[in-house]
């Protein structure tokens, strides 16, 4: 685990088997004010780690640069320690649909990199995540990089106060289920504040029994993984890599948003 400056104020989880969750749904003023730099910083340092993916580059390396970037802007890696999570920020390649811990594998030409951060700055958490391709990618896992981005952006396109909750899920695996995608549902979108995850989930795919209407001031997560085989899953030993089973590969994109009082505004912007 990387050492953080002392300065720099920890999340309430750090040290501690179990974070608080909780917080209320709307967001006052002040957070919400608070989130948008938290999130502006946290896109800011995935755009760093990201021009560092290419071959040759190992994860762990990655690690390092998301780390540095944070704390050199007084922000602490909100991953680093979150239920014992050893590392700065996941990284999830090819098969792995989330929560890989950088380690000292060497990212190889056609790789797809999945990089999540989450930066926690004046008590307050921004969460996103991209993937990335590393050197020539074949057609079909470029397509589904793509799309999976796309995916995402139709669900945020979907958030407006007085929507339901499931309006998000429902558009996501409508456009997946073009491509005879599969959508993963048992990792989701989640409400995020001064908590790194409050309680509220948000489905990527249709689930008529989330009844929850958006309101103004509400701010979640929308992270689509969607994959090129079956959404069944293994996790490894170490209690967090999640993979296909059928080792197919997958891809995910992730931002955090707004409700406000006409529709959404992204959080997680440079």
């Amino acid at each position: 685990m990387r050492q953080v400056p002392a300065h720099i104020p920890r999340p309430e989880y750090v040290g501690r088997p179990r974070p608080r969750t909780g917080e209320p749904d709307v967001k006052d003023a002040q957070t919400i004010e608070r989130m948008r730099a938290a999130g502006k910083l946290a896109a800011q340092a995935l755009a760093e780690v990201g021009r560092h993916v290419m071959p040759g580059v190992t994860t762990d390396e990655l690690d390092r640069i998301g780390h540095e970037f944070l704390c050199d802007h007084d922000a602490y890696p909100s991953t680093l320690g979150y239920r014992g999570f050893p590392k700065s920020l996941c990284t999830s390649l090819n098969e792995v649909i989330c929560h890989g811990i950088p380690d000292d594998t060497v990212i190889a030409e056609g790789d797809i990199v999945n990089v999540d951060i989450t930066a926690f700055r004046n008590g307050v958490h921004g969460d996103t995540n991209a993937t990335f391709l590393a050197g020539e990618v074949d057609s079909e896992s470029r397509l589904l990089v793509e799309r999976t981005h796309e995916a995402m952006m139709r669900g945020i396109r979907a958030v407006a106060p007085g929507r339901p909750l499931n309006a998000i899920g429902r558009v996501i695996e409508s456009y997946a289920r073009r491509f005879r995608y599969g959508v993963v549902r048992d990792f989701t979108g989640h409400g995020i504040g001064t908590t790194f995850h409050s309680g509220l989930i948000v489905p990527h795919f249709d689930d008529p029994a989330v009844s929850l209407i958006m309101e103004p001031g509400m701010t979640f997560t929308i992270e689509p993984m969607l994959t090129l085989g079956t959404i069944d899953y293994d996790i490894w030993p170490d209690g967090w890599t999640v993979v296909t089973k059928d080792g197919r590969r997958t891809a995910q994109f992730e931002h955090t948003v707004l409700v406000t009082g006409d529709g959404y505004e992204i959080l997680t912007l440079p």
